[in-house]
C-alpha cells in the first residue's frame, strides 16, 4: 500500500476500534506519547489515558457509528498531516436516544517501526445534536 492508503487505514482503524469496542485495536492508532485535544470533551496525554477515557465513555453506550470522509493528507518524509471529516453517532444503552457529533480531526502522524501512528490530534466540533427516537422510528 502507499503511505496515503496506510494513513487512511490508520484513521479508519480509530473508528473501527471505538465502534467495535476493540481497545487493543484502538491503541494501535496512536504513539505512546500522543496528545489529543477534543475541546469541551477533554484532552489526553498518552495512549493509556485516551484509551481509558474512550473505554469508559463508551462502556454504557448502545450502537455507535463513526463515519470518516474527505481525507486530506499531506506527507513529508516520515511525518504527515491529515484533516478528516467525522460524523459520529453515539446512542445510549437502549438505542432510544443519543448524540450526533459532526466535525473534523486535524492529525499529525509519524512513521514508526509499526507503521503510521497519530502523534497529535485536535477535534473541532461543527455541530452536536441530541437525538431521541420514538417507537415508530424503527431504531434499535
Amino acid at each position: 500500500m502507499t503511505d496515503r492508503e496506510d494513513i487512511t487505514e490508520v484513521l479508519v482503524r480509530y473508528a473501527t476500534g471505538i465502534d467495535r469496542r476493540d481497545w487493543q485495536l484502538f491503541r494501535t492508532v496512536f504513539t505512546t506519547d500522543c496528545a489529543l485535544d477534543y475541546g469541551d470533551i477533554g484532552s489526553w496525554s498518552g495512549v493509556d489515558e485516551v484509551t481509558t477515557f474512550m473505554e469508559q465513555a463508551h462502556a454504557m453506550a448502545g450502537h455507535t457509528m463513526h463515519r470518516l470522509s474527505n481525507h486530506a493528507i499531506t506527507i513529508d518524509g516520515d511525518t504527515a498531516s491529515a484533516r478528516t471529516y467525522v460524523d459520529g453517532l453515539i446512542l445510549g444503552p437502549a438505542n432510544a436516544s443519543g448524540v450526533n457529533a459532526v466535525g473534523f480531526y486535524d492529525d499529525e502522524l509519524v512513521r514508526t517501526a509499526e507503521g503510521w501512528k497519530i502523534a497529535r490530534r485536535r477535534f473541532t466540533a461543527v455541530r452536536v445534536v441530541g437525538l431521541a427516537f420514538g417507537a415508530s422510528d424503527g431504531v434499535g
